[in-house]
């Protein structure tokens, strides 16, 4: 193919996902990144202490490796496949490779420190000091020596990603039994009966079975808080926290390699121990972080052994052999007992009220009133990696767009990774664009919550919908935001700890407080 048939090199808005294959990982990936040699070379050449001659050029060189690298890591983490792993594990130490030859440039650094240095260094917005700043902290961090180091440390957190998921899919429990899985509530039946459809047990249903039992988080997290078979809860709990620690897929060897790496890093670049390396880069220090943990733990100490007591008593007046000593498969299970007991409170009859499509609708209606802004869908206008992916259009209070996200909602336990984020596809940025207007942000809002069965909408849990307006918070953060640097707009321009922020903020709004 050639390159400039390669999607992944094409000049597009919104990223052309539905033709995307792993076989133009390798060539647009060395493609991009001897373009953006060729064109770090001239900036370095021409480099001179000015926003255009300096921070115009070094952001085009960025954005257009994060976006390109974006698109792949993405997918990598939403449909993983052995022929995508191989391309990324092949280009990804030349990607690192380039980071390094970037963020170790010394007249580039040089340039940004006369900046700082400079007598106009007051007359610059905040935004633009925040720039200058951030680019000579990330220099400093990145340091000298340390190729070797960086270049591993990616390949071994890659590494450690992929174990993660293989062990998760490798494990299956089929049951053929239904009482050997009593008390599983419906939702969860139907989820585990269609994977046995999937596994090739044609006939299974959600009342006869059989049913096959995953690792992924909607089951896990239902059998841990509503199966009556406690030898059932134990062997679903341990595959799940011993998931990667041995075999081919082990992780041990690799955190602890990770850990070794850190500290050699950090005692390179003048810190007793990586703990400081990280927090140089948010708000807090180590001692704050240390203190607001303890001012926790002793606040609620005494709350949480009176918790653990009456749930002990409550369990021991149902029979529970086990009342005297509950251990980690057992607490979810008693404590959603002792909710429906004492607040008639069952958190499965809740789901039927929060079907997906109804938190959207309540979720955008928040955001509505809130910031004054219009969600719209715009299926259609940008290509999906998945039937279930939709695309969304934000508007400002005059209809104007201003925004766009995908929303990634389901588990795919076969392709997908755990967990929940928010990525950036392209930030605003006032460069990027026409040079008079500003380009619009583009993010990704992933979730991995439980599936439709059939015709019937997916149905959520609280944490699902707490799921789903934290990562939209994330989202918010990125795309209201009204600053043009792009090298600090949205949540690039704040500490990795304060980030969460405008996250828990939308979390707050599930509730009446």
């Amino acid at each position: 193919m050639a390159l400039e048939e390669n999607p992944l090199l094409g000049n597009f808005i919104f990223p052309p996902y539905d033709v995307i294959e792993a076989k133009h990982v390798r060539p647009a990936i060395r493609s991009l990144l001897n373009q953006l040699e060729s064109d770090l070379v001239k900036l370095e050449t021409t480099v001179e202490p000015t926003w255009p001659k300096l921070v115009e050029p070094l952001e085009k060189i960025l954005d257009r490796l994060w976006i390109v690298w974006g698109i792949v890591n993405h997918l990598n983490a939403v449909k993983d496949s052995p022929e995508l792993r191989s391309a990324i594990t092949e280009v990804q130490p030349e990607k690192v490779e380039f980071q390094l030859r970037l963020g170790q440039s010394k007249p580039i650094y040089n340039a940004f420190k006369t900046i700082r240095e400079s007598s106009d260094w007051e007359t610059l917005s905040d935004a633009r000091k925040r720039v200058v700043e951030g680019q000579i902290k990330e220099a400093v961090l990145n340091g000298i020596s340390l190729e070797d180091d960086k270049r591993e440390l990616e390949k071994l957190g890659q590494k450690f990603e992929e174990n993660i998921l293989d062990a998760t899919k490798k494990f299956e429990k089929l049951i053929t039994e239904k009482k050997d899985i009593e008390g599983l509530p419906a939702t969860a039946l139907a989820v585990a009966a269609q994977t046995a459809v999937y596994k090739g047990y044609e006939q299974a249903t959600a009342e006869d079975g059989p049913w096959v039992l995953t690792l992924d988080g909607p089951i896990y997290r239902s059998v841990l808080q509503h199966v009556c078979n406690r030898s059932l809860r134990e062997e679903i709990f341990r595959a799940y926290v011993t998931r990667a620690s041995d075999g081919d897929l082990n992780n041990t060897p690799i955190i602890e390699r990770i850990l070794q790496l850190r500290l050699e890093k950090a005692k390179l670049l003048g810190y007793n121990n990586y703990a400081e390396v990280s927090m140089d880069a948010k708000m807090a220090t180590i001692e704050k972080a240390e203190e607001l943990i303890e001012k926790l733990r002793s606040a609620s100490w005494n709350a949480a052994i009176q918790d653990m007591q009456e749930l002990k008593d409550f369990a021991k007046s149902k029979g529970a052999v086990e009342s005297e000593e509950l251990t980690h498969w057992d607490i979810n299970f008693w404590s959603e007992r002792l909710r429906e007991t004492s607040y008639n409170l069952n958190e499965e009859e809740l789901r039927p009220y929060f079907s997906l499509p109804v938190v959207i609708d309540g979720l955008f209606n928040l955001s509505k009133m809130l910031f004054d802004i219009e969600i719209d869908p715009a299926d259609g206008i940008a290509s999906v990696w998945n039937k279930d992916v939709r695309f969304y259009c934000v508007k400002n209070c005059l209809g104007i767009p201003i925004a766009y996200f995908y929303f990634d909602p389901y588990s795919r336990p076969l392709e997908k990774r755990g967990g929940a984020w928010m990525d950036i596809v392209a930030g605003r940025s006032r460069i990027l664009c026409d040079g008079t207007s500003s380009r619009l942000p583009i993010c990704h809002v992933v979730c991995n919550q439980t599936p439709p069965v059939g015709d019937k909408p997916s149905l959520m849990t609280i944490r699902e919908v707490e799921t789903v307006f934290h990562e939209f918070g994330h989202a918010l953060q990125n795309m209201l935001t009204k600053q043009d640097e792009g090298l600090v707009s949205g949540s690039r321009g704040i500490e990795k700890d304060a980030v969460e922020l405008a996250s828990q903020f939308m979390e707050n709004w599930c509730y009446q407080r």
